[in-house]
């Protein structure tokens, strides 16, 4: 695997490089996420799309031929100490947007919109209500071979399913639109571990047009690192280097936009979205786990996971700061 280097304008990948690989490795989180003996969440098929996107250091991590120490507070190992790490934040992470969806879902919403859905494999096992469909937006490359390798795995989305082939940067607004997309109606949003990978500008034109493009009662759920990718970044430096050794060649610290940007529940209030957060620590304790004793993720402790529900409809257009 060849190193990727840092993001540029109009940049593209797949599942194996630059930011796709990120996927692979969030997917491989919810893998040991799901075999732990107190899980919290349930990802039947976060290993076999990781087998398939075939990055040998993850495949032979989910199939338990490279094994770390299961404490993510455990400063023994710097290589072992990121995927003890992204086992638990992913398995918070993961249940708090299952939560989203489920939650939006039983208020009525049938509309749900997955940004950058990466490996995200909610359309197919979370138990939708009748009549839902949901959207997933990502790169084309992404959409195609998840669509595929869930369909030779034999896998039926449990809603109506429309995979959008779109980059976020390009005009995926009219891509949504065109796939059948009703603005309507309330819709269920998410964007999940999306934001610290877009310059500060576009973080604020993806909430203008999610705000455009919903109907009162919409939901929206996201995450928020006040210092934008800066913290993401330094410790995706650390484990990059640890991994390097097991033959994983992504920077994964050059992939973050770093600069200063708006809160995002600063803009989403402004917007007419009607906020609650709740720090990282917090949702750790919503489920019943405790938020790692690491210095590692320390910077961590301030981020903010969002929903926000638009209160307003949208006749005057975004409300401009």
């Amino acid at each position: 695997m060849s190193r990727t280097d840092s993001r540029t304008p109009g940049d593209s990948w797949d599942l194996a490089s630059s930011v796709g690989a990120t996927a692979t490795m969030v997917a491989a989180a919810r893998a040991l996420a799901s075999d732990e003996p107190d899980a919290i969440i349930d990802d039947p098929f976060a290993a076999p799309l990781v087998r398939a996107v075939g990055v040998e250091f993850f495949t032979r991590v989910v199939d338990g031929e490279i094994t770390f120490s299961s404490d993510p507070s455990d400063p023994a190992d710097p290589a072992a100490d990121g995927p003890a790490l992204m086992t638990a934040m992913m398995a918070v992470r993961t249940r708090f947007f299952d939560d989203f969806f489920t939650a939006a879902a039983d208020a009525g919403i049938r509309q749900a919109v997955i940004l950058a859905s990466g490996l995200d494999s909610r359309a197919y096992r979370l138990a939708w209500p009748a009549g839902t469909t949901v959207y997933e937006i990502d790169q084309p490359a992404v959409i195609e071979f998840k669509t595929r390798t869930l369909a030779d795995l034999g896998a039926e989305p449990t809603a109506t399913r429309h995979a959008v082939a779109v980059d976020l940067r390009d005009d995926w607004a009219a891509a949504l639109r065109t796939a059948g997309f009703d603005p309507t109606v309330p819709t269920a949003w998410s964007a999940e571990g999306l934001l610290a990978y877009l310059p500060p500008q576009a973080q604020d034109q993806l909430f203008d047009t999610i705000t455009a493009l919903s109907a009162p009662g919409s939901r929206l759920a996201t995450e928020y690192h006040p210092d934008g990718g800066k913290a993401l970044g330094q410790r995706s430096q650390v484990i990059s280097d640890a991994w390097r050794e097991y033959g994983f060649d992504v920077d994964l610290s050059e992939l973050f936009y770093t600069g200063e940007r708006t809160p995002a529940a600063e803009y989403l209030r402004d917007q007419g979205w009607q906020i609650s957060s709740r720090t990282r620590p917090e949702v750790f304790a919503d489920y019943g786990r405790r938020y790692p004793d690491s210095d590692a993720v320390d910077s961590m402790r301030n981020s903010v996971s969002i929903i926000a529900t638009l209160t307003q409809g949208d006749s005057d257009g975004p409300h401009r700061r």
